[in-house]
C-alpha cells in the first residue's frame, strides 16, 4: 500500500447503534462516526497517534475523523456509517439501490 492509502470498509458498529438509540446528536453518536479505525502499524506509517485528526480523501468526496488503534489487518481502515462516510461514498449502485461502502481505497493524512 503505497504512503497514506489504505482500504476503507464502512459499517454498522456496536457503538454507532448504542448511540443511535440515543440520538444523532449524542456524544456518543458522534464519537462513533467520526472515528477511524485502524492498524497500529498503519497508523506508525503514517505517523499517527490515538486521537489524531485526519483528512480521508476519496474521489467522491472527503472527511474528517480522529484515528483510534484497533485490531484490524495491515493496510485497512473502519468507519461507521454516519455522516464523514457518507461523504466518502459515491453515488453509483450499479443497479442494486446500495451504494459501494466496502473495500475502496481512501488516502488519508494527518491534520496539523
Amino acid at each position: 500500500m503505497p504512503d497514506g492509502k489504505l482500504i476503507l470498509i464502512a459499517g454498522r458498529s456496536l457503538k454507532q447503534g448504542t448511540g443511535l438509540s440515543k440520538g444523532k446528536d449524542s456524544s456518543e453518536y458522534r464519537e462513533a462516526v467520526t472515528t477511524v479505525e485502524m492498524n497500529g502499524g498503519d497508523m506508525t506509517r503514517l505517523g499517527l497517534q490515538d486521537g489524531d485528526l485526519v483528512k480521508i480523501k476519496t474521489p467522491h468526496g472527503e472527511a474528517t475523523a480522529k484515528c483510534r488503534r484497533a485490531e484490524l489487518p495491515e493496510g485497512m481502515a473502519f468507519i461507521a456509517y454516519g455522516p464523514p462516510s457518507s461523504c466518502l461514498i459515491g453515488a453509483e449502485t450499479h443497479a442494486s439501490g446500495m451504494p459501494d461502502s466496502k473495500g475502496f481505497e481512501v488516502e488519508m493524512e494527518r491534520i496539523s
